[in-house]
């Protein structure tokens, strides 16, 4: 869109597209939009640089509390809403309510899938109880597997092995 002084106006869409698409660096096959941790863009006003663009503030949930990747997700999403017009980008880490695999995208875990790590079981539903049952292989998807620690190669991940194809995996915890 163009104003009537002949600048590029950046449209709130676009801001919250390239934030939702920032790369998550733990596990960069997703995005923040897969991961549902993108709370709010909003535009808060014109910046004060010589075109005008927006001041932009973004609401992001981590999905731990003492997630170690946060303050590299906030660098990266600050980065690209600057590279789509923002003037200025303040971001805030918001924790009530707490990140849940429940926000999690559809595509979201189908790419954690393709990726060789178990996605958390499906999306809660309110008043159902859900049975919690061991992951299934990403590689060969049997359900005979094993928990080998409860740790795996980032907080929100736990090593796995499967019992059918003999292959160590990483299972995202449900949270």
């Amino acid at each position: 869109m163009v104003t009537a002084a002949g600048q590029t106006a950046v449209s709130l869409a676009s801001l919250r597209a390239a934030a939702g698409a920032v790369p998550d660096p733990e596990i960069p096959v997703l995005t923040l939009d897969d991961l549902g941790i993108v709370r709010d863009v909003r535009v808060a006003g014109r910046g004060a640089d010589a075109d005008g663009g927006p001041a932009v503030e973004v609401d992001l949930t981590p999905t731990y509390t003492g997630c170690p990747a946060t303050a590299v997700i906030a660098d990266d999403v600050r980065a690209a809403l600057l590279a789509a017009g923002a003037a200025s980008v303040v971001v805030r880490t918001v924790l009530s309510p707490a990140w849940t695999t429940d926000w999690m995208s559809a595509e979201g875990r189908r790419k954690l899938t393709e990726f060789g790590i178990a996605p958390p079981g499906a999306r809660r539903e309110p008043g159902v109880v859900r049975l919690t049952l061991s992951p299934r292989c990403p590689r060969c998807g049997s359900p005979d597997t094993r928990e080998v620690s409860r740790f795996g190669s980032t907080p929100c991940k736990a090593l796995w092995s499967c019992r059918s194809c003999a292959e160590p995996f990483d299972a995202f915890k449900a949270i």
